[in-house]
């Protein structure tokens, strides 16, 4: 590696924990944002590294003062909306004509008509419910975010929580498939792994696959996770396969004072009988604190290098 691509990571790295730190306040807020948008936990832990991942490239091209809660939030419903323009989704055409609404009667109405806004609603209808209802951005900013008119805000939420109030108490269709059977390969995996295993973990993982930490770190073959993210060995913890948000996935426990805490959520992709794919959550503060209380289980925030007891 030359020299200035080192400098070029170090610096990247370090605006990265600067932003982090900008975020702090707001980073569940968005999470939550991608996640309800999305209508899918994973798909919106997705959106949300994808909309990370488009701000550290492009906050140069920002000659005026932003806000910057408002402008991340602008980049994951833009993105989101490119992404449903590339699979041929309606995206919908915000009218400023008003219909009469009611108020939603308590937290729980709330909760049940977050699960439905996927299910029967436009990705930009979504979007400018979630912006002005949930995350209270006021309707000019939406407007701007979403690319309409204020009044047109107004009208879509109005004509959102009608239609809300009148399929509120039908059934939600689960919106998480089962996943397939379980993998000798990564029954093999956990094994070698509850046993310090490294040789034989090493075995079932292709030369070329991709070992990535999202927002962390990738890996491109074996040799870059042997002198990489494995050079000091396994981290002795012990794992276990579970269902998440019907996904078979690996939850890496630590123990402590407190019980079990999820270390680290990681799932394989196996092909040919070879881990071709490994993803980890570790770096991934909102999704694992959300799996975790999904899971029945306590996040452990402090976990070198990352401490996110103060957060």
């Amino acid at each position: 590696m030359s020299q200035s691509t080192n400098t070029l990571q170090t610096q990247s790295n370090e605006i990265r924990q600067r932003l982090d730190e900008e975020m702090s306040d707001f980073s569940e807020a968005l999470w939550n944002y991608c996640r309800y948008l999305t209508g899918s936990p994973w798909d919106g832990e997705d959106l949300y590294q994808e909309t990370m991942l488009k701000v550290l490239g492009g906050l140069y091209t920002r000659w005026h003062p932003t806000n910057l809660k408002s402008y991340i939030f602008r980049i994951a419903t833009n993105t989101w909306i490119d992404l449903c323009r590339k699979e041929k989704r309606t995206l919908g055409v915000l009218s400023e004509e008003n219909e009469a609404f009611e108020e939603f009667t308590d937290g729980l109405e709330l909760e049940e008509a977050l699960l439905k806004l996927d299910d029967l609603f436009t990705p930009r209808q979504t979007a400018v419910f979630l912006l002005l209802e949930i995350f209270r951005f006021q309707a000019d900013e939406v407007a701007s975010i979403v690319r309409t008119t204020p009044g047109a805000v107004y009208a879509s939420v109005r004509r959102t929580k009608h239609k809300l109030q009148n399929t509120i108490h039908q059934s939600v269709k689960p919106k998480f498939e089962r996943s397939s059977q379980k993998s000798k390969i990564i029954q093999a995996y956990l094994n070698a792994f509850n046993h310090g295993d490294l040789e034989g973990m090493l075995s079932l993982i292709s030369d070329q696959a991709h070992y990535e930490a999202s927002l962390g770190f990738l890996e491109v073959n074996k040799d870059e996770i042997i002198n990489g993210s494995l050079a000091y060995g396994l981290p002795g913890h012990h794992a276990i396969e579970c269902e998440l948000w019907g996904k078979h996935v690996i939850v890496v426990l630590a123990e402590s004072e407190q019980g079990q805490l999820v270390h680290d959520i990681q799932y394989q992709e196996v092909e040919n009988n070879k881990i071709v794919y490994h993803r980890s959550f570790f770096f991934r503060k909102e999704f694992i604190v959300a799996a975790s209380k999904e899971l029945g289980y306590k996040p452990q925030l402090n976990k070198p290098p990352l401490n996110w007891e103060n957060e």
